[in-house]
């Protein structure tokens, strides 16, 4: 899958992910108007260069306006204005070929619920007391499906919680029909998906509005 696929399947199945409108074709890529207090809108370009980056920066003037951009945070920082700031770690596109058999049963001592809402699934890990361990969430659009919002409890780590997870939302997207798993790993997440055969494809770095001014009104 080339940058410009492998982009256009990420930002698609994030919209879903996340219950934003659909995001509109742009020049330098995606908008999606996500409308929340710190994250206004996105815009996301699959093959960011100097001149763009800094056209954007300086015309976007909405505090908390991200971008999101195919390339490593050592060039958004040379390319981006004064009044934006490369706030995230760093981070990692990553796909993988999608097995619907490959769906393990929770550790011993904690179950496990799945449901499907609105074209996401989501996946739930309970603790033997009933609080939530881990969770995580797809969307299958099409043939591709882009995990989203991985998350284990801290106080439930090395337990195999994730990965668990991981497994569990891909053979249920595989059985919705998606043959390809899309994912934007963080620094925190890569080893796990490193250890599921999940493989880098490119990198991936936030740059945001300073909301500074915005908080203090």
């Amino acid at each position: 899958m080339d940058i410009a696929a492998l982009t256009s399947a990420w930002v698609t199945g994030w919209t879903v992910s996340r219950g934003t409108p659909a995001a509109l074709d742009r020049p330098w890529g995606y908008r999606i108007d996500v409308g929340l207090p710190r994250h206004v809108v996105r815009h996301v370009l699959p093959a960011p260069d100097a001149a763009t980056v800094a056209d954007l920066c300086t015309r976007l003037t909405t505090p908390y306006t991200w971008l999101k951009i195919m390339a490593g945070p050592e060039d958004a920082r040379e390319w981006i204005t004064e009044g934006w700031t490369v706030p995230d770690d760093p981070g990692f596109m990553m796909t993988k070929p999608l097995d619907p058999g490959a769906r393990p049963a929770p550790p011993a001592g904690y179950a496990r619920t799945t449901e499907v809402k609105n074209g996401v699934i989501r996946v739930r890990v309970l603790a033997p007391d009933g609080t939530l361990a881990a969770r995580g969430q797809i969307a299958p659009t099409g043939s591709t499906a882009v995990a989203d919002q991985i998350e284990t409890d801290p106080a439930h780590r090395r337990r195999g919680l994730g990965a668990n997870v991981m497994r569990t939302l891909e053979a249920a997207a595989a059985q919705a029909g998606a043959e390809t798993g899309v994912l934007a790993a963080t620094t925190d997440g890569l080893a796990l998906y490193d250890s599921l055969d999940w493989r880098y494809q490119g990198p991936l770095t936030g740059i945001v509005r300073d909301g500074a001014t915005a908080d203090r009104t």
